[in-house]
Order: C-alpha cells, then sequence, then structure tokens
C-alpha cells in the first residue's frame, strides 16, 4: 500500500514536474519570441533612424556644397572684377603714357623749331658781331696810329709805357691793403696770442731739457782694457754680439767707448760693462748673463719711466705699448735736447694753452704727450717720426681723431683740421726754441745765420741784410731810391714767404725792411 501510494505520489510528481517544464518551455518560447520581436522592432527602429540621418547627412552635404560652390563662384567672380580692373588701369596707363608722349614729340618739334630759329639767329648775330668787330680793329687801329703820331712812341713803348704806370698803381694799392689788414688783423690777435703763450710759459717753468748722452765708460786702470778685450778678443767679441754695440778700446786713458745706433742698446751696453768691470769676472759666459740680466731691468726700467712720465702728464689710461716706447724717449735726444722731457713740457704747455682757450686740457694733454712717439721707432720703419708715431698709436688702441692728427700734423706735413694740432705745434716750437732748450754746434749756427743773409740778399732793392737775435731776426737795408713804403711792405712779406718756403728753423724769423732816406745841406 505503502508502495503504491509512493508510486503514485512519484507519478503525480513526476506529471507535475513534467506539466510545468512544459509551462517553463512554453513561457520561453514566448519571451524569446517576444525578445525576437523587440530586436526586430529595436533593428527596425535603428535602420530606420540610420537612414533619417544618411538623409540628413546627404541633404547637409549638398547644402554645404552648394554652399561652397556659391562661395568660389563669388569669388572667382571677384578674381575676374579684379582683373578686370587692372586690366582698365593699365589700358588708362597705356593711354595716358601714349598721350605724354604724343606731347613730349610737340615739345621736341617746338623745341627744334626753336632751336633752329636761334641758331638762325645766331648765326645773324655772329655775323654782325664779327663784322663789328673787324671795324672796331680797324677804328682801334686807326686811333693807335693817330696816338702814335701824336706821342711819338711806337706799339711797343706805348704798352710798356702803361704796364709800368699800371703796375706802379697797383703795387701801391696792394701794398696799401696789405698793409692795412695786416694792421688791423695783428691788433686784434697778436695780444689775445701773446696774453696766452706768456701765461702758458710763464705757469711751466721747467728747467731746460737740453741733454748729452754719454756713451763712455770709466775703468780703473788699463789693465781693465786687456780683461775686456780678452784673449784673442774673444771677451769683446762676445760682448758686442750680445748687446749689438761697437765697443771702441783705444789709448785714451781711464775710458772705453761704446757706441751704437740704438740709444737703448747703447744704454744696456753701457750699464752692462759698467757690472763687468765692478764685479772683475769678464768671460763668455759671465759677459752673456750679464747682458741678458742687464736687459730685462732696462726693460722694467723703461716701463717705468714711461709710467712715471704718463702720471706726471695727467692724460689718463694709456696702452702699455704706448708707455713702453714713451719710456724708450727717455734715451733718446733731438739737437740735444731730451725727447721725453720735451714730450712731458709740450704736454703741460699745451693743457695751459686749452685751459685758458677753454679746450679739454686732458685731451691737449694726451696730444702734446705722444706728438713724438714716432721718433722712439724711427730708425726701425720707413718714414718720418709724425707717420710713424700716428701709426703706432692707432695700432695700439689710440681712438681719439684729434690726438692722432696732432702726431702726425705738429710739423705742418698736413692742414691743420682742429685746434688741438695747432696748440701741439705752437708747445712744440715753444719747447725747442726757448733758451737752453738745444744747443747747436757752432759750424750750423753759423751756416744758418749766413743761409738767412744769403736769401734776403737775393732780392732787388735790398742792400744789406743782417742775421740778429741768435737768428730770430733778418734786418734788410732796402735802397730808399729804388723802393717805396708800400714795396717795402711787400718786400718783407716776400722775404718771410720765401724763408718759410726754403729754410728749415724753430719757432720763427722776424723780417724787419728799413728805408730811409737822408738829405745833407751845408749852411756856409
Amino acid at each position: 500500500m505503502d508502495a503504491l501510494i509512493c508510486a503514485v505520489v512519484a507519478a503525480l510528481a513526476l506529471g507535475v514536474g513534467y506539466g510545468l517544464a512544459r509551462l517553463y518551455d512554453r513561457q520561453r518560447a514566448k519571451s524569446a519570441e517576444a525578445d525576437v520581436k523587440s530586436a526586430q522592432a529595436r533593428a527596425a527602429e535603428i535602420v530606420a533612424q540610420a537612414q533619417r540621418e544618411s538623409e540628413n547627412i546627404l541633404k547637409a552635404a549638398e547644402l554645404k556644397g552648394k554652399d561652397e560652390l556659391f562661395s568660389r563662384r563669388e569669388e572667382f567672380n571677384r578674381e575676374m572684377e579684379q582683373a578686370r580692373n587692372e586690366l582698365r588701369d593699365q589700358e588708362r596707363r597705356v593711354e595716358k603714357r601714349e598721350d605724354l608722349v604724343d606731347q613730349k614729340h610737340q615739345v621736341q618739334i617746338k623745341k627744334e623749331r626753336v632751336l633752329e630759329s636761334n641758331q638762325r639767329k645766331l648765326s645773324e648775330r655772329r655775323e654782325e658781331v664779327e663784322k663789328r668787330a673787324a671795324e672796331l680793329d680797324q677804328l682801334i687801329k686807326q686811333q693807335g696810329e693817330k696816338l702814335h703820331e701824336i706821342s711819338h712812341l711806337n706799339r711797343e713803348q706805348a704798352e710798356k709805357l702803361l704796364l709800368e704806370r699800371l703796375e706802379q698803381e697797383l703795387s701801391n694799392e696792394i701794398a696799401t691793403r696789405i698793409q692795412t689788414h695786416e694792421a688791423r688783423i695783428h691788433a686784434d690777435i697778436e695780444e689775445k696770442a701773446r696774453h696766452i703763450l706768456a701765461s702758458a710759459i710763464q705757469r711751466y717753468s721747467a728747467a731746460h731739457t737740453a741733454d748729452t748722452t754719454v756713451s763712455t765708460v770709466d775703468i780703473p786702470s788699463d789693465e781693465m782694457k786687456g780683461r775686456i778685450i780678452g784673449r784673442e778678443g774673444r771677451n769683446i767679441r762676445t760682448f758686442e754680439k750680445a748687446t749689438g754695440v761697437d765697443v771702441i778700446v783705444d789709448d785714451t786713458p781711464g775710458v772705453v767707448i761704446v757706441s751704437a745706433f740704438d740709444n737703448v742698446r747703447r744704454e744696456t751696453a753701457k750699464l752692462a760693462l759698467n757690472k763687468l768691470i765692478q764685479d772683475g769676472r769678464i768671460h763668455p759666459s759671465r759677459i752673456e748673463e750679464v747682458v741678458k740680466e742687464t736687459q730685462e731691468e732696462m726693460d722694467r726700467h723703461i716701463l717705468e719711466i714711461g709710467k712715471h712720465a704718463v702720471l706726471e702728464a695727467n692724460v689718463g689710461p694709456i696702452h702699455e705699448k704706448l708707455v713702453h716706447l714713451l719710456g724708450r724717449l727717455r734715451f733718446r735726444t733731438s739737437y740735444s735736447q731730451n725727447v721725453l722731457q720735451h714730450s712731458v713740457e709740450v704736454s703741460h704747455l699745451c693743457g695751459l694753452m686749452a685751459d685758458e682757450l677753454g679746450l679739454n686740457g686732458t685731451l691737449a694733454r694726451r696730444c702734446g704727450l705722444l706728438h713724438d712717439i714716432g721718433k722712439a721707432a724711427d730708425h726701425e720703419m720707413e718714414g718720418g717720426h709724425p707717420k710713424i708715431g700716428a701709426e703706432l698709436a692707432k695700432r695700439y688702441g689710440e681712438t681719439s681723431k684729434e690726438v692722432l692728427h696732432a702726431i702726425v700734423g705738429h710739423h705742418d706735413d698736413v692742414t691743420p683740421a682742429n685746434i688741438y694740432t695747432v696748440l701741439v705745434a705752437a708747445a712744440d716750437a715753444i719747447s725747442a726754441s726757448r733758451p737752453g732748450a738745444r744747443r747747436e754746434t757752432l759750424e750750423k749756427y753759423v751756416k744758418r745765420l749766413e743761409e738767412l743773409e744769403s736769401l734776403a740778399c737775393g732780392f732787388p732793392g735790398v742792400e744789406h741784410a743782417y742775421a740778429i737775435q741768435a737768428g730770430r731776426e733778418v734786418r734788410v737795408i732796402a735802397d730808399a731810391s729804388r723802393t717805396s713804403d708800400g714795396d717795402a711792405v711787400r718786400l718783407g712779406r716776400d722775404i718771410a714767404r720765401a724763408i718759410e718756403e726754403q729754410l728749415t728753423f724753430p719757432g720763427e724769423i722776424k723780417v724787419t725792411v728799413v728805408r730811409e732816406t737822408r738829405a745833407v745841406e751845408y749852411a756856409r
């Protein structure tokens, strides 16, 4: 019974399970069908939406294409319009040019006509002038013949008389005008210039700068001469080769002469020889050692001398090479005048005169200090020391145009282009010409005076000429019967100009022409 019940329950359970399974399958089938329908509906909706979007995209693309086509068509129309306008402008310009060419052609035709008319008139005028000139020549010839008949003079005599009178009249007038202008100009400038120069000279009261370069070495005894020469002359040859100088050992007691073209080299050799004499050890190796040591000391000494000069002149910073060249000037003389002392003196004089004139005193002192810098290397380079000095200053960083021009132009080699060049030339003349600055040999002094006197005596109308005041003035005695007062003024100018052109002299030379007439009578 239990088994049956269990079987029935099992059958019922199986039937219920099967029914539930069928029901679940139907529901799943319905659900799947519904999902399919939903998916189909969604797909249809997506397709419809895609169609709508594609239609919209197509419409937008068509609109964009139409807009782009319209804009390009407008741009093309604008370009075509611009091209048409440019073409019309070119056509108008061409038309204007054609009109202008036509006008120029018409003007040219008118000018040619006027030119032809002027040429005809000129030809007629030329013929008329030639005709009148011939008539005038004939009249002048007739008048000349009548004048010769009246004056009993031929043509040459009349021309000579007329020219002599004209020359005398013009000579008197020229001399009078020159004298008047000179008096007026000198009255204005001489006092001012004298005041400035006198003030500068008085304010800078330095000792004279004349100096002599000593080239002798004292020795304690004549036995030292033999030691200096050495065995078979090896010591003196080594010394001359190391120093570049010539050592002269002669019969002069207690003295050995050192000779060299380079003053620095000569001074170095002198110091080295003194050291060797004091040391007493004179042989080739010792000589080379002492000479090398002395050369190094001399380089340092020269640089110190240059620095001291720059400091004394108060010109500001200067390139070390220029300072070294300034130091070399300490061993250079010109007419026995020490060039470095002369340069420092010119620097101070330029500064004082510049201050009086209201100019830049520092710049003026710089020009004066460097004006003779070329003399430190004129034996090594070709050309005069002004040109060499300007090249060296420019090479070593001197950029001031005033300084470079003052260096190259202080001897009037070029036309002065600024006031500082004139100041340097004046200060250079003052320093060189004042008493005690330079010493000349008697031969040169006498020769200079003779040249002055002979040059003045070479002018017509001069009876005697005397050079006085150490050649600073020339007194000219003119023949009173052949020279008038106006001629005396002109004669003085001609002599001064000839001295400037033909002679070389420091400072200035005054030319005084003396003309006098004496009338002597006796009362008896």
